[in-house]
């Protein structure tokens, strides 16, 4: 099956550890892709939940196995970015290995010379940063209300509707959220500004965005518990937001033409990342 060719992967926010997670379309996105340079952008784990009692799965344990063959058959760069739900690197940082970087930020360089700062942005999210309580509290209610989204979703399957995300929708008509998202975009350009950077590349409000804000180009790969999307950066320099829903179009999950092999066939797996 075919493969998409880029020079570099950006995502973030799968929170590997939660029920919420799409680990099988994101690991499915991964094997599906060839690239130089592989950036994890932060919450790829989800300490907090886990912690908590959030359960880990035998999907979750694959995705991170994609990661390591990545690296292994393909010589794949990985850049690991510290988020808030995996803050426990922090005490660790950095750390460097033979194709694994795990760091607090990153400057990625694309074919062309531009510059852009690579973070996950948690540090210019107040609560988060100073009121650790309080953002324990509020991803307790988001938790509570993906619950909710689960189960209306559920129904909407039973219908034969497409899914629906209620917390996005909410975060796009709530004032104070709309509002939290301008700022926090207008915080992070600035820092790339300062530091002379083309761009800026981040996560962590779940919210993917490719544009301008002033002369510093914005990038927000998103999430893959709502939004299941990805940043790639084609070999010309140009980024694209990916979105699963046009992705799995081309390069259709198992279950759907049946041809693909099975997320757990580790075979499969070895010789697919053969491929040229």
């Amino acid at each position: 099956m075919s493969k998409l060719r880029v020079r570099t992967v950006i995502l973030s926010d799968v929170h590997l550890g939660t029920a919420d997670s799409k680990v099988a379309e994101v690991t499915h996105f991964l094997r599906h892709v060839r690239c130089e340079k592989l950036i994890l952008n932060g919450d790829i784990i989800d300490g907090w939940q886990l912690v908590r009692g959030g359960k880990w799965h035998n999907a979750h344990t694959r995705f991170v196995r994609v990661v390591l063959k990545h690296m292994e058959k393909r010589g794949t760069q990985v850049v690991y970015l510290r988020g808030n739900h995996d803050d426990v690197l922090g005490k660790f940082l950095p750390l460097d290995f033979e194709n694994l970087s795990v760091v607090e930020e990153h400057l990625h360089e694309t074919t062309d010379g531009r510059r852009y700062l690579v973070l996950h942005g948690d540090v210019f999210d107040t609560v988060t940063r100073n009121f650790v309580f309080l953002a324990h509290l509020g991803d307790w209610g988001y938790q509570m209300l993906l619950t909710l989204n689960r189960a209306y979703n559920h129904w909407r399957a039973w219908r034969g509707k497409e899914y629906w995300s209620l917390s996005k929708a909410i975060k796009a008509r709530v004032k104070g959220a709309v509002n939290h998202v301008s700022k926090f975009e207008g915080h992070i350009t600035r820092l790339a500004h300062e530091r002379g950077c083309a761009g800026v590349i981040c996560g962590h409000i779940h919210t993917a965005a490719d544009k301008m804000i002033g002369d510093v180009h914005y990038l927000n790969s998103g999430d893959w518990v709502e939004s299941l999307t990805a940043l790639v950066e084609h070999w010309d320099g140009r980024f694209e937001l990916v979105q699963f829903t046009d992705f799995v179009r081309a390069h259709p999950l198992p279950d759907e033409d049946g041809s693909s092999p099975q997320p757990g066939d580790e075979a499969a797996l070895e010789a697919e990342l053969a491929e040229d």
